[in-house]
């Protein structure tokens, strides 16, 4: 079953103010337009435009009173489809696993904590590990811990452009990271709050004038810009920084330490909004949590390169089960039969689907939900269209 679907952004305050009217095609407002969320989950609606004889007018209410219809042999929608319009840094944040999503859920219940109370991190017993993918050259991001001796050659670079106190800090920092490691660095910063040693390392990266680091220094100076002498910043010089293109993407398992910085992408993930924050926010940080859920381990960026199926879409191969991704290029004329339930997003151009004698456009911006069946759809895009599945 195919139905036409729309939500209405949320405003958090690192929204950008243009980007996502622009993808909508409406007129911005002046609010910061942060995410588009499509899916089932508790904290957001998914409205069914012009709903068949019999069918709840959102999808969250079709898929509670009617699931045999809405998902086919599954009691929950597993993942939620997201375009995310950053235009200044998101929090500095982990999502937990599944067995500590759990365990984490049921300690917040006992001890009474309200499920939307600021201080709650578990607000369900899922796990969240994600994909994100841009949509305009120039989404950045922080995603996982540096190779240490990279970490410590900025440190390095950095402590040789500050003056002689400064420089010591950064010294310090640097050795620490040398002698004790990523996990017993990370814990000292996020406990003790070393506004001295933040100050140190944003007044080098003001002094860097050279191309060497570049990126890494003006981005300490962007997070001092939003958040300044936040304790994030000084985890923020030991953590991977990417700028991607279109159409690149990263996937952020449990335990990953990231903060998307700027730009717009399409964000899927397991159906979940627990996330843990240690900095770079006016939200509640919970730095015990954080520490307790982080994967200390040095990681490369985590890329995923797409793949050209021989149906002809692209695919982004995650290694968990509760989504799968696929893309189809302005060009493409594709098969697509909904063994699962899925969300189809027009990102650019318009999307035809066809099912028999059943024809649909979907213009840039719009978004449908086709429920689980063995009846193939055709779909023919003009632009990029996005599909997710579990």
């Amino acid at each position: 079953m195919f139905n036409r679907i729309t939500a209405t952004p949320k405003t958090y305050a690192w929204g950008s103010t243009t980007a996502l009217p622009q993808l909508l095609g409406v007129a911005p407002d002046g609010s910061p337009q942060a995410e588009l969320w499509m899916g089932a989950h508790p904290d957001s609606t998914t409205y069914i435009l012009d709903p068949h004889a019999g069918q709840p007018a959102t999808l969250n209410e079709w898929i509670a009173t009617q699931p045999e219809a809405a998902l086919g042999e599954r009691t929950r929608l597993p993942f939620l489809f997201k375009i995310l319009a950053a235009a200044k840094p998101l929090s500095l944040q982990a999502h937990p696993s599944l067995e500590r999503a759990r365990e984490g859920y049921a300690e917040e219940n006992r001890r009474g904590v309200p499920r939307d109370a600021p201080d709650r991190n578990y607000k369900d017993e899922w796990h969240k590990p994600e994909l994100i993918v841009a949509l305009a050259d120039g989404f950045q991001a922080l995603c996982g811990f540096r190779a240490i001796d990279q970490s410590l050659k900025l440190l390095q670079h950095l402590a040789a452009l500050a003056d002689a106190r400064p420089s010591i800090l950064i010294e310090g920092f640097r050795d620490q990271l040398e002698n004790v490691g990523i996990e017993p660095t990370v814990r000292a910063v996020l406990t003790r709050q070393p506004a001295t040693l933040v100050r140190a390392l944003v007044g080098a990266s003001r002094s860097n004038d050279s191309q060497v680091w570049a990126a890494e220094a003006q981005l300490l100076l962007s997070l001092d810009k939003c958040y300044p002498g936040d304790q994030g910043i000084a985890i923020a010089a030991l953590l991977n920084f990417v700028s991607l293109r279109k159409n690149e993407a990263l996937f952020l398992p449990a335990g990953n330490i990231h903060a998307h910085v700027a730009g717009l992408g399409v964000e899927i993930m397991a159906a979940s909004d627990n996330v843990v924050r240690g900095g770079l926010t006016s939200k509640n940080i919970d730095v015990p949590e954080l520490l307790r859920v982080l994967d200390f381990r040095p990681t490369r960026v985590p890329y995923v390169k797409p793949v050209t199926r021989v149906d002809g879409f692209v695919e982004y191969h995650v290694p968990v089960s509760d989504f799968q991704v696929m893309r189809a290029d302005a060009g493409t004329t594709v098969n697509f039969i909904p063994n699962e339930s899925a969300v189809v997003f027009a990102t650019t151009g318009s999307t035809t689907v066809t099912q028999g004698s059943n024809v649909w456009v979907l213009k840039q911006g719009e978004a449908a939900y086709i429920a689980p069946g063995t009846v193939p759809f055709l779909l023919k895009s003009e632009g990029d269209t996005f599909i997710a599945t579990s």
